[in-house]
């Protein structure tokens, strides 16, 4: 079973029809015992992050997370909020990627919105993608690069496209919207 981690946050419902599109039957739900029992755990969002963490805390969700030992694969604000601290609204998060989130610097047009490509990228999510392969990216925040960054993408600077530690997984950009090439992504993901 796939769990997908209902809280405060959107875009829930979007990721649920890319695994359903893939032949996948999926649950979404805030019950700790269900997300320790997934085979795999998708946390996906789109939102803002101290409302979102409030949340995750007050159904000690963030305990949950931090120790499933399943896949778990976060998504936009879930791959912030699996980082150590967000500049969005001073913001402790999980601490599963030891880095920070930051506010892009206003050089250029923000939200960093549209496809883009990668500078770099490895690990079993880029089983058959290409570097020049495009994702769709909708965010104003980033997560700095560190030893857990998995994929780098450019917009005004280096960012973690994607980030890995463990049986963590997580993507800046979003796949359920990022057409066959996020569909790959998420099926690599899904056969983990």
């Amino acid at each position: 079973m796939i769990a997908i981690i209902r809280y405060n946050a959107g875009n829930i419902k979007s990721v649920q029809n890319a695994l359903t599109r893939l032949g996948y039957k999926s649950i979404i739900t805030d019950d700790p015992k269900a997300l320790n029992s997934a085979d795999k755990v998708i946390f996906p969002g789109v939102g803002e992050a101290s409302t979102a963490m409030q949340y995750l805390t007050k159904r000690g969700l963030d305990q949950t997370i931090r120790s499933l030992k399943q896949p778990v694969l976060g998504i936009c604000l879930g791959l912030q909020l699996m980082c150590r601290f967000s500049e969005e609204a001073d913001t402790e998060c999980l601490g599963i990627f030891d880095t920070d989130v930051k506010l892009f610097p206003p050089v250029d047009k923000i939200p960093h919105m549209g496809w883009n490509n990668f500078l770099t990228m490895r690990g079993e999510l880029f089983k058959g993608i290409s570097p020049d392969d495009d994702v769709y990216y909708v965010h104003s925040y980033y997560a700095e690069i560190s030893s857990s960054t998995s994929a780098t993408c450019d917009y005004i600077l280096p960012f973690s496209a994607a980030m890995n530690r463990e049986n963590f997984y997580a993507t800046q950009f979003h796949p359920e919207k990022s057409a066959e090439i996020g569909e790959k992504i998420l099926r690599n993901f899904l056969e983990l």
